[in-house]
């Protein structure tokens, strides 16, 4: 197949006809096609796809199917034609329309014989758009008005309420391009009216983790309303019955069945949640009972990850295991106990010892999430829009870099996190309690004070403690997965140390030999911080989406502060901001580690900062993403496509004498900001995105005037050394690397 062309087709409606062709009859996408002549096995369709024949019957079909469309949108008199055109062996298809008149509305009436179901939707009506006097007749408005329709009495207690209680008398004998509608709502054979019905008791079933329900289970009359039957023994009733919406004597309402399941579905400790079940009681009081059938997932689950490094003579590996217990104190709780250990060889050039550790961290975090607000206070089950969560979270970490220094952190904090509706979530911190400690090897703290680099030996080397609180707010989280035009927001605020400030102030604690106050014998930070994400999502069709994302933050120490505490900085690189570079090796603003000098002194300062000197308190990072489908199966997956440009940097609040181009100035902040540019792979499987990005350095911060345009300058050494790579290793101990390779699960933003 060739091409299809739709002639005399409203403009409205063209686009849209094309669907109506069978699949079978429309032209091959042509990288799917050659997919499939590369990969696919004799007479098997695995890869891509196999070619679509030309089928009369089908065209044939596909002519009905564009007339019935035209006709169901206002065309009541449209007739088509087709025709085909084969040369080469290749078809075209012509269908031809002549649409006749467009039918207009001119009066919508009802008929609805019980009369409080007329009463109830002569009320909800002027809220329902669906069908107007004056509109083009559409049967597609004439369904959604028959959905508005039943979702009504399904919301107000008609249980027994049926879409085909609705008809239509469509009446065109006026054959002047009008239409006279009138919807007729029958009762149920033998009855004067739809009965109403409310809410009974409710039988909470729980099935063992294999869905059976044999042996001796915990029974428990939990009041009038629940029972509560627990084959598994492992649940407390409380925890389920908080969210099951239908209450005792509530009008039967559909919304608040669907809302049971997924409220019941997100606690995330069950395998199996159906639509709640009923059945009528046989007297005339129109009451249901309510029954909830639920299978839990297994309790206990463990799970082993792990990775392998390998980037320009140094190597490295990454372990860790998760434990989840997803049913603590019977509470629906689920605790997670996370190790990670990670290493990095060196085994380079300038390796002192070749296969000597470089740097090793290990990290344990526990965390214990409840499905609801724990508060001394009496606070309502936030739970219409999501299941709210109260998270008590501990992690220790302990880093070592070879000749540098030796870092441990504790971080233990308590997290709310609400939803206020679909699009609107909020998680606040109001306890987080940091401490940090640094020891800086001997040798490495003499010779960065001989270079007067104490700001370092401060920043990674001091002992800290700090307390603080952050709220972060999210919009429009809920559609990152569609194809829809919006929004995207996430701000966050982290303030610390202000309450220790107070007390410290109160109890006129001592200070250290810098002047700052401490508490409990240690310094403790004072510092603000923001972030904000920002992305606007625009959709061309189909699966092809532009995205662009602005990326602010910015840190300020203040008070007992000189210093942002080490963790607390933004740094740039990585395959989700500015992926044409490594994660911590752009910036801050011009700075260039060139400006360490030459020599062993200077080759072995920026080893033993690497990763670690380029950081910033400011951060601005803007991208655009072109995102697009390939082809719909490639070797199991949807296969799609992406083009990028990234743009920006970090930058220092002040001048530092250890960046040098390093500060935050407006003048200068064009000249200060990298820029990269892309192209990327998806290989989407459903349950996650494997993502492949090749990401170019375009404009490079680090160098001044007209060379920070290094992929014009030196685009003729982007795949081998000449004067320019051989200039940089001279001066920065390291090649340039023009291009970056970044992997990664799921989607950059």
């Amino acid at each position: 197949m060739r091409k299809i062309t739709i002639r005399h087709v409203d403009k409205e409606f063209s686009e849209a006809a094309v669907n109506y062709v069978d699949k079978e009859q429309q032209p091959n996408n042509w990288l799917n096609l050659q997919f499939y002549y590369l990969f696919s096995k004799k007479g098997k369709k695995d890869i891509g796809e196999a070619p679509n024949l030309l089928d009369s019957n089908l065209v044939e079909f596909s002519r009905l199917q564009i007339q019935k469309f035209l006709q169901n949108k206002g065309y009541l008199k449209a007739k088509v034609t087709d025709s085909i055109i084969v040369k080469k062996k290749r078809a075209q298809l012509i269908f031809t329309a002549t649409e006749g008149p467009m039918f207009r509305i001119r009066n919508f009436q009802d008929s609805i014989a019980d009369k409080k179901v007329q009463g109830l939707y002569r009320s909800y009506r002027p809220g329902a758009v669906e069908v107007q006097k004056g509109e083009r007749f559409d049967t597609d408005s004439l369904a959604a008005n028959r959905d508005a329709f039943y979702m009504m009495m399904k919301r107000n207690g008609y249980y027994d309420f049926y879409r085909q209680y609705i008809t239509y008398n469509i009446d065109t004998t006026f054959n002047k391009g009008v239409v006279d509608i009138k919807m007729l709502v029958d009762n149920p054979p033998g009855k004067s009216a739809h009965p109403i019905y409310k809410i009974n008791n409710t039988l909470i079933s729980i099935s063992n983790s294999n869905g059976r329900t044999v042996g001796k289970a915990d029974t428990m009359q939990v009041d009038s309303q629940f029972r509560f039957v627990d084959f598994s023994h492992k649940f407390n009733p409380t925890i389920v019955k908080i969210y099951v919406f239908q209450k005792k004597g509530d009008l039967y309402n559909i919304d608040r069945q669907s809302l049971t399941t997924s409220r019941l579905s997100e606690l995330n400790v069950f395998r199996n949640v159906p639509n709640p079940t009923y059945d009528k009681l046989p007297d005339s009081t129109n009451r249901l009972n309510t029954k909830i059938d639920i299978v839990p997932l297994k309790q206990m689950s463990d799970r082993v990850e792990g990775e392998f490094l390998f980037n320009g003579g140094r190597y490295g590996f990454n372990v860790g295991n998760t434990f989840t217990d997803r049913n603590v104190f019977k509470s629906a709780a689920i605790f997670q106990l996370k190790f990670n250990y990670n290493t990095l060889f060196d085994n380079g050039l300038d390796a002192t010892t070749a296969g000597a550790v470089e740097n090793q961290e290990f990290k344990v975090g526990a965390t214990l999430t409840y499905p609801q607000i724990l508060s001394p206070f009496d606070l309502p089950i936030l739970g219409k829009y999501g299941v709210p969560h109260t998270t008590f979270s501990s992690n220790y970490s302990l880093f070592f870099q070879k000749g540098l220094v030796e870092r441990e952190s504790f971080v233990n904090s308590i997290t709310y996190d609400f939803t206020e509706t679909p699009d609107k979530i909020h998680t606040v911190t109001p306890i987080d309690i940091e401490f940090s400690k640094g020891i800086i090897d001997t040798t490495a703290r003499r010779e960065l004070l001989a270079q007067n680099f104490y700001s370092y030996v401060y920043l990674i080397g001091r002992t800290i403690f700090t307390s603080g609180s952050q709220y972060s707010y999210q919009l429009n989280g809920n559609k990152l997965n569609t194809y829809q035009d919006f929004i995207y927001f996430r701000g966050a605020l982290d303030v610390g140390g202000n309450t220790l400030a107070l007390l410290s102030s109160i109890f006129n604690t001592r200070r250290d030999t810098l002047g700052q106050r401490t508490m409990f014998g240690y310094t403790f930070a004072q510092y603000a911080k923001g972030e904000v994400d920002l992305r606007f999502y625009k959709s061309f069709g189909g699966e092809r989406q532009l995205v662009f994302r602005i990326n602010p933050g910015i840190g300020v120490p203040y008070g007992n502060s000189s210093q942002l505490v080490f963790e607390k900085n933004f740094y740039a690189g990585g395959a989700n901001d500015m992926r044409a570079w490594l994660p911590r090796t752009l910036g801050p603003g011009n700075f260039n580690r060139a400006s360490y000098g030459v020599g062993d002194t200077a080759n072995i300062t920026r080893t033993r900062l690497k990763y670690l000197d380029q950081f910033g308190e400011i951060k601005f990072v803007a991208n655009a993403e072109y995102r697009y489908k390939l082809a719909d199966n490639f070797f199991g997956s949807k296969l799609k496509g992406a083009v990028f440009i990234d743009a920006g940097n970090v930058w220092r609040l002040h001048n530092e004498i250890e960046n040098p181009g390093g500060q935050f100035r407006l003048n200068n902040f064009f000249q200060s900001t990298a820029i990269g540019i892309g192209s990327g792979l998806r290989f989407d499987l459903g349950f996650f995105v494997f993502r492949f990005d090749a990401a170019l350095k375009f404009k490079d911060p680090e160098f001044t005037g007209s060379d920070q345009w290094v992929l014009i300058d030196h685009f003729d050494e982007l795949f081998h050394t000449g004067p320019f790579k051989r200039a940089y290793l001279a001066s920065n101990g390291e090649s340039y690397n023009f291009l970056q390779l970044n992997f990664g699960i799921g989607l950059p933003f």
